[in-house]
């Protein structure tokens, strides 16, 4: 038998290097950072909607700035998660996750929120992801079990409607499979639609010329980034 062929390390394009060949020097941002640097970009006066798992958590991070977050089950002016002892179990966003509501909130029928939401009346949309294309393509949907029907809800409306769609999520699956793709496999949410992506990593722009780096978490090389990066990523000028 022949000995099998060894391409040098100098020639593995960078989707092929597996990650455990380029060790992270600090590890990746927890959740509640990624949702924390998400929320330092969010300028004061904006109408935000979250949607549901990482995004929810912005919502906590904003501190004393005045951002109007919206909640596509009919809550205009969420506030931070609520202590154990102030719960109100009738008060809860589109995850279901306890929430507060801001000085001058209000309660909207469900219809109504949409209507702001498909207007073109939210100036963000943060929402979660399976993956994301480098043309900004985004799927954050699927169903695993054939007997129930897709479960998309309303995140079509939020992708096509909001002015803006960020997306945060984390930069590789649990097996290390990039996240951040030329192509999407999983169900389209929108098309070309992300302006922007968080990661525990970093943060990186839908440019004409796909992804562009805009940050990187501490302790994250380029390399390491690249390696774990199913497209190619450019950096600015």
């Amino acid at each position: 038998m022949n000995a099998p062929t060894m391409i040098p390390p100098t020639m593995i394009p960078p989707t092929m290097i597996p990650p455990t060949m380029i060790p992270l020097a600090r590890p990746p941002l927890t959740r509640a950072q990624m949702a924390a640097r998400v929320a330092a970009d969010i300028p004061e006066g904006w109408c935000v909607n979250l949607g549901i798992g990482i995004p929810t958590m912005v919502a906590d991070h904003v501190a004393d700035r005045e951002v109007i977050f919206q909640s596509e089950n009919g809550v205009l002016g969420v506030g931070p998660a609520p202590a154990r002892e102030d719960i109100q179990p009738w008060l809860i966003n589109a995850s279901k996750a306890y929430i507060t509501l801001k000085p001058g909130g209000s309660y909207v029928h469900h219809a109504d929120s949409f209507a702001m939401i498909r207007g073109g009346h939210i100036d963000l949309c943060v929402l979660g992801g399976y993956e994301v294309a480098q043309n900004g393509d985004l799927a954050n949907w699927a169903t695993s079990n054939n007997d129930t029907a897709p479960a998309v809800g309303g995140a079509m409306d939020l992708a096509a409607g909001a002015k803006r769609l960020w997306v945060v999520l984390e930069h590789t699956t649990k097996d290390g499979q990039p996240k951040l793709v030329e192509t999407c496999s999983y169900p389209l949410t929108a098309l070309k639609a992300v302006t922007r992506i968080y990661t525990n990593l970093a943060v990186i722009d839908i440019a004409p010329q796909g992804f562009l780096l805009r940050e990187m978490a501490p302790g994250v090389s380029f390399d390491a980034l690249q390696a774990r990066t199913g497209a190619k990523l450019h950096l600015p000028d």
